[in-house]
């Protein structure tokens, strides 16, 4: 049985000092969460290893915002999977629409950090999903399908996670009809070929929509970004019912 993995992707927020306190709120109220589950947060690069210290709290994982497909050169601004496998870092988000809209990430590219991310012991969190003038054209399964063929060229699918993050849902404040997310969620399923990879969905996900969304056949978790930044907000996403 698929567990489900919930993320947070906190983005360019949280310092180290500010980054404590939320764990200090958070950690109680996830203590008594269901098995069935991982909790993973994604803080900014700096506040990794204040994330450190509480890595032996079972639920709580650490994710990079990303990572680089080499080990170490001259790469201004990278960071590479030994940085962060220092830190206890366990997944690394790649191809967030972030990095491919405002850096002009490849596809390529993107598969070449999942490739390494995953040769080097970690488990990639690969953004996949459509902008809105694709969607209304009737192009999403299309891109869909390119993003995954390209992007997850050569990667294994046993220690991957997608996360189907339709761009114009993104911060927004509008989310994709959990049945409809569910359909591209099933086609990423059968594009990769594999029936146990995670799926997760993302686009603005909150306390109120988390229940049905995680009802979902081929849903199995959500990569959260603004209702991340609240302890008791993240804290009933993780929880959901």
């Amino acid at each position: 049985m698929r567990k489900s993995v919930i993320a947070g992707n906190w983005k360019m927020h949280m310092t180290c000092a500010e980054s404590k306190i939320y764990l200090e709120e958070f950690l109680p109220l996830i203590r008594d969460i269901p098995n069935d589950r991982k909790i993973v947060i994604a803080p900014p690069f700096t506040a990794i290893s204040t994330f450190s210290s509480y890595t032996d709290f079972e639920y709580l994982n650490i994710s990079s915002q990303n990572i680089h497909w080499e080990d170490q050169g001259a790469f201004t601004a990278e960071i590479s999977p030994k940085m962060l496998l220092e830190h206890g870092v366990k997944y690394a988000i790649v191809g967030h629409s972030e990095p491919r809209k405002y850096f002009s990430e490849s596809d390529e590219q993107i598969n070449k950090r999942a490739v390494f991310a995953q040769a080097s012991g970690l488990t990639p969190i690969v953004c996949v999903g459509e902008s809105l003038e694709q969607r209304e054209r009737g192009e999403a399964d299309r891109v869909i399908t390119r993003q995954v063929e390209q992007g997850l060229e050569n990667t294994d699918p046993s220690n991957l996670i997608v996360a189907y993050e339709p761009i114009w849902a993104i911060g927004t404040g509008k989310t994709c009809e959990a049945r409809d997310a569910n359909k591209i969620c099933a086609l990423i399923r059968k594009l990769i070929g594999f029936n146990d990879v995670i799926i997760q969905y993302g686009g603005s996900v909150k306390p109120s929509n988390i229940d049905e969304i995680m009802s979902m056949s081929d849903i199995d978790g959500v990569l959260v970004g603004g209702s991340s930044l609240e302890p008791n907000s993240f804290a009933r996403i993780a929880n959901y019912e």
